[in-house]
């Protein structure tokens, strides 16, 4: 697990500081309008993702017995349902384009369906490297596949294209990362349509589906919304805010999931220590994510003028309380491999129906007061879906809402103090420029939190410490 860990967030971290390089070039270069108009085509496209078969691929990871036959038949599913779902987006597209009022729509989405084509060359390698526990070839081939989209987008952008900057990047990076994954699992094989005996890889792959599409509809409810009431500009500055507040929690926590899930699955017959590393691995991921929230929250001015440029200045306010959302939809998403590897995927399916009745209604009330009404139904409905999730997992867990409480505390009181202490500092630095001012709240924000975690917490610093420094199984 340490092993996978290592591997998977170090080229996780390294794959991302080449795609944000790409990223916030390619942000000052392209408009809002260009940014809103991509969110608009997101939202079919996350959806038909929901269903492109990694529940399936999951299934295989957590099945005893995955001989030559079994993966025939999941490479099978995996080609006959990404087919469909490519044909279903073509398809969609004009009514899409019709929704939002933007033709331009219908013609991206056509194009995005190439995804789909390359989606069961990377499904089924993950699920075959993922039941090894073998994450140092996948993180290899991600990095390289990073670097292929990053290259891609920085061109594109560099040569006018536009919003089809946005488009042909994540092309790059699914073929490259299919052909990548297809020679690190050596995975290429005939597919099998015969699916007899393949029931409970369909079974568990439907309701891990189910899942999905709930959190599609939490997820992406707020763009469906706004996207019909908003200008191009406006949803441009919220999505674009909402991406850099989702740094962490998008990028960074999904792989960490991965390996939590292939581990949970092993060790499901043994409850206590399924609970006992679902706890740890929630205070570590919060020992990371705190400040990387409260202080994406306090320095959001310096921080949205210095990464994004002055066009974006606008996002600065949106970024602030986004950021102070995040924590809740960090630890929100722990909750599923957990449960999914214990081999109750309808618990997850359930949260999911919470979030995506909760969190609609909540944006869709809150879109008639503007862009700050939008982020307010974060703050309303957030915690109500957290709260009912928790209710419905922990015990599942075998962990007590309190135990969970007392390991997240020392990090969250740590980010705390360190974001009164940059907000205050914020407040009477004199003025400069802009990339020296985020520069040196950046430094004392990190020394803060490091000193708070060392007289108050020194033993969630020791833990972080002892894991990455062991070695072995």
């Amino acid at each position: 697990m340490r092993s996978a860990v290592i591997w998977r967030s170090g080229t996780q971290i390294l794959g991302q500081m080449i795609t944000w390089a790409s990223t916030f070039l390619v942000i000052r270069i392209l408009s809002p309008s260009d940014y809103g108009l991509f969110a608009m085509t997101q939202v079919v496209l996350v959806l038909l993702n929901m269903l492109n078969g990694y529940g399936l691929a999951s299934a295989l990871v957590r099945r005893d017995q995955a001989d030559r036959h079994a993966q025939r038949q999941l490479f099978g599913m995996l080609i006959l349902l990404n087919v469909t779902l490519a044909a279903a987006q073509i398809a969609a597209a004009p009514y899409a384009a019709a929704y939002y009022r933007q033709p331009e729509v219908a013609n991206l989405l056509r194009v995005q369906a190439l995804l789909y084509l390359a989606t069961p060359f990377i499904a089924l390698p993950y699920a075959l490297l993922s039941r090894a526990m073998d994450f140092k070839h996948q993180a290899q081939v991600n990095l390289i596949s990073a670097l292929a989209g990053a290259l891609t987008a920085l061109g594109g952008a560099l040569y006018g294209l536009g919003v089809w900057t946005l488009v042909l990047a994540p092309i790059a990076l699914f073929f490259t990362r299919a052909i990548g994954m297809t020679i690190a699992a050596r995975s290429l094989m005939w597919p099998s349509f015969d699916f007899r005996g393949g029931g409970d890889i369909a079974r568990y792959g439907g309701m891990m589906a189910t899942g999905q599409i709930f959190w599609f509809l939490q997820s992406q409810a707020d763009v469906f919304i706004a996207g019909r009431y908003f200008s191009t500009h406006d949803l441009g500055i919220y999505t674009t805010s909402l991406f850099l507040t989702q740094i962490f929690v998008s990028k960074f926590v999904p792989p960490l999931n991965e390996v939590a899930f292939s581990a949970y699955a092993r060790m499901q017959k043994d409850r206590a220590a399924v609970a006992t590393a679902f706890v740890k691995s929630a205070r570590i991921i919060m020992v990371v994510g705190l400040p990387f929230y409260f202080g994406l929250a306090a320095t959001a001015q310096p921080l949205v003028e210095v990464v994004l440029g002055p066009k974006w200045a606008e996002a600065a306010p949106i970024v602030h309380w986004l950021a102070l959302a995040m924590p809740m939809m960090t630890l929100q998403s722990l909750f599923s491999p957990a449960s999914d590897a214990l081999g109750h995927p309808e618990i997850g399916a359930r949260n999911g129906l919470t979030g995506a009745i909760l969190l609609p209604i909540a944006f869709l009330a809150g879109v008639n007061w503007g862009l700050m009404g939008l982020v307010a139904g974060w703050f309303v409905a957030y915690p109500l879906y957290l709260g009912i999730s928790a209710w419905r997992t922990l015990p599942l867990i075998g962990v007590k809402a309190r135990v969970l409480i007392d390991a997240i505390s020392p990090p969250v009181l740590a980010a705390l103090a360190m974001a009164l202490i940059v907000s205050l500092l914020d407040d009477i630095l004199p003025t400069m420029p802009a990339i020296l001012h985020l520069g040196f709240l950046v430094l004392t924000g990190a020394a803060a939190y490091g000193a708070w975690l060392l007289l108050f917490a020194r033993g969630t610093i020791d833990e972080v410490i002892d894991m990455l420094r062991k070695r072995g199984t």
